[in-house]
């Protein structure tokens, strides 16, 4: 689950900024605390097990849950009640035009210029001809949609092994590699480094409850028993799906199926 809290600091002088000068430094240091724990769990774990820390993210998933249904899902619902199809379509397609910016440098990085290319073009088509994103008019030049290329892929490419599972609050499922690279993502997004923080905020808020009503129905997929098991699985799957860009890797009976066919 996307949080639609933001921890951002103001950029200019403000009575704000002055009181949080501190926040920055505080929150570095706490994070840094955060994953030497991890860390240090990690390397005590069994190199086959993918979720060491599950006690932990079992409970944020309980709150991630909670959070969810009694706030981040109430707000998508009016959204979707309020906007009507074709707007919500619209501000959907907006946010992902920005998002081909960090794809295309990711692509770059991993070596496939081709891809990239597609990232780049589809950008410059739809942020003119399609409105700012609006609309997808790049699609029907033939420059297709593709999943979107971030951080966390890039380091699997370059061989950064995964780390374990981790469920972060507000955010969902990752792991100890995505989870630190989500901050690298956000840095290819334009509205990030808007100048006014109540734009900032107002930028990341819409674009979450935009996800969230996309998918609005999705957690009534889950099954009844064990979620939490199924969300990990789902999105470690899903996630090596999407770096390895689709290929599937079955090495199953192989070489035993060659022999038979002899």
């Amino acid at each position: 689950m996307l949080s639609p809290v933001a921890f951002i600091a103001p950029k200019g002088p403000s009575n704000r900024a002055e009181n949080s000068s501190n926040f920055a430094p505080n929150l570095v240091r706490a994070l840094s605390a955060a994953f030497l724990i991890v860390f240090s769990v990690f390397a005590s774990a069994q190199p086959d097990d993918v979720d060491p820390l599950e006690g932990i993210n079992r409970d944020i998933y309980a709150f991630n849950t909670v959070a969810d249904k009694y706030v981040v899902k109430l707000i998508a619902q009016a959204y979707r009640w309020v906007l009507p199809d074709v707007a919500e379509r619209g501000v959907g397609r907006f946010f992902d035009n920005l998002e081909e910016i960090g794809s295309a440098i990711n692509n770059l990085a991993q070596g496939k210029v081709s891809a990239a290319a597609n990232n780049s073009g589809r950008f410059l088509v739809n942020s003119t001809l399609g409105i700012v994103g609006f609309m997808d008019v790049a699609d029907g030049m033939g420059l297709e949609k593709e999943d979107f290329e971030d951080f966390g892929q890039t380091l699997a490419v370059w061989g950064v092994d995964s780390g374990p599972y981790l469920m972060l609050p507000f955010i969902g499922p990752t792991t100890l590699r995505d989870g630190p690279a989500l901050f690298v993502d956000g840095q290819t997004l334009p509205q990030t480094h808007l100048e006014d923080i109540g734009a900032r905020n107002a930028a990341r808020t819409l674009d979450i409850v935009s996800i969230r009503a996309k998918y609005i129905d999705a957690d009534e997929a889950l099954p009844e028993k064990d979620p939490y098991s199924f969300v990990r699985d789902a999105y470690l799957q899903r996630r090596e799906y999407l770096i390895l860009d689709g290929e599937i890797v079955d090495d199953f009976g192989s070489d035993g199926f060659d022999d038979f066919l002899d």
